[in-house]
């Protein structure tokens, strides 16, 4: 049986093609030395510290099947984190536990993208670069992806305010990274307000990847659905969000999505029949990690201080902008490609190459002069790193 285009079509995924790209070049290191891997967003900072400790206390619950909407604790835990953090009553009902943002924000495009909108098929925006289960997700509603430029002239956010009208009026649903994966450009009040207005206009959905939201450089981001709620435009966000980066629990797979009781009940709905709820005992860990913001403060700490670093190693280098959140460097380079292969090469760092988050339009790849650097190791290994990489591809005559 034939394997369906839409899927057949969609690129590899970056790591393996990363991967192939290094095989066969062997890493420049001493004999003391080992690979420094800055590739993946996978947090290294310390779990918090009640993890086993609630995990044990129901351990025994492994063997009940788990709430598929989430256990009425794990709601309220982010229904007071959702109000602590962006003022937002937002009752049970309009929240749901996600097995990761990734699910839900797969799963939200399934539940509430129409089949056709104005008689014609839909349309759905995608930043570009982006997180790639966005093109996933319009691929398997079989909606139009479009990709638009999130560039430094743009304040590497998407520009969809610019787009047609005609094209605008058969978008369904809009996807906003803020703090932006990989640019780590914060989407302003402002912003979220010309993109509300746009979404009433046009009829569409916003949905708000917020997963790096607690981690920032000087405040904390703006919510999109916080913005709506004081705008009267409640219904027009799916907002999403997770323990992955903010409690360094990538592991346990934990998220959420807040919204309106319409749309959260359309997602429950589909879920019930085609999801996968978190275990009993991963819900229980997770309403504990919502209600504590200790564990979050000094983790942001330390990614702050990995800030400064980036800044007094590259600072100088032109096209470098500092990150306002997240926790990732977008690096100015002259060929993401082969810029890895050198960094790799030549000092045993691994970097990933823009163009593999990114898709080609019109023959430009907005990604492809860029390498992404995950500032996920220690402040110590990351000033080392940088410093290094600094040398390799900015002070040096390099092939």
């Amino acid at each position: 049986m034939a394997i369906p285009e839409r899927f057949s079509n969609l690129p590899d995924y970056a790591f393996p093609r990363l991967r192939a790209l290094l095989s066969g070049i062997e890493p420049g290191l001493r004999a003391d030395q080992a690979p420094m891997v800055l590739t993946i967003g996978e947090p290294r900072h310390a779990m918090p510290d009640f993890v086993a400790r609630v995990m044990n206390a129901h351990i025994g619950e492994f063997a009940k099947y788990p709430s598929n909407e989430g256990t009425p604790g794990l709601l309220a835990a982010i229904g007071h984190w959702l109000r602590e953090r962006y003022s937002i009553e937002a009752g049970p009902e309009r929240i749901m536990a996600l097995n990761g943002t990734r699910e839900g924000l797969f799963n939200a495009a399934l539940a509430l993208c129409p089949e056709t909108k104005a008689g014609k098929r839909p349309a759905i925006l995608v930043p570009n670069p982006f997180y790639q289960v966005y093109a996933v997700a319009a691929a398997a509603v079989q909606a139009e992806p479009v990709f638009v430029p999130a560039l430094p002239e743009t304040g590497n956010l998407p520009d969809y305010a610019g787009l047609p009208a005609d094209l605008l009026d058969r978008v369904t649903i809009a996807y906003l990274c803020s703090p932006a994966n990989p640019q780590g450009a914060v989407a302003s009040r402002d912003y979220l307000q010309t993109l509300l207005r746009l979404a009433e206009a046009h009829d569409l959905l916003i949905f708000a990847d917020e997963c790096y939201s607690e981690i920032w450089r000087d405040a904390p981001p703006p919510g999109a659905l916080a913005v709506a709620e004081q705008m009267g435009l409640a219904d027009r966000v799916v907002a999403f969000n997770s323990l992955s980066k903010r409690s360094n629990l990538p592991g346990l797979r934990s998220g959420f999505a807040a919204g309106s009781a319409e749309h959260i009940g359309q997602m429950r709905r589909l879920r019930s029949y085609a999801g996968a709820p978190l275990s009993l005992p991963a819900q229980a860990v997770s309403e504990a990690a919502w209600r504590d913001e200790a564990h979050v403060a000094a983790s942001r700490a330390l990614y702050q201080a990995k800030y400064r670093i980036a800044d007094r190693v590259l600072g100088d280098v032109p096209g470098y902008r500092p990150p306002q959140g997240g926790f990732f460097l977008w690096l100015p380079v002259a060929d993401g490609e082969q810029a890895a292969m050198t960094l790799w090469r030549r000092a045993g760092i691994q970097v990933l190459p823009g163009a593999y988050l990114s898709r080609e339009v019109d023959g430009e790849n907005p990604g492809r002069g860029f390498i992404r650097v995950a500032l996920v190791a220690t402040p110590e290994e990351t000033q080392t790193a940088l410093t290094r990489l600094r040398e390799v591809l900015y002070d040096d005559d390099h092939d």
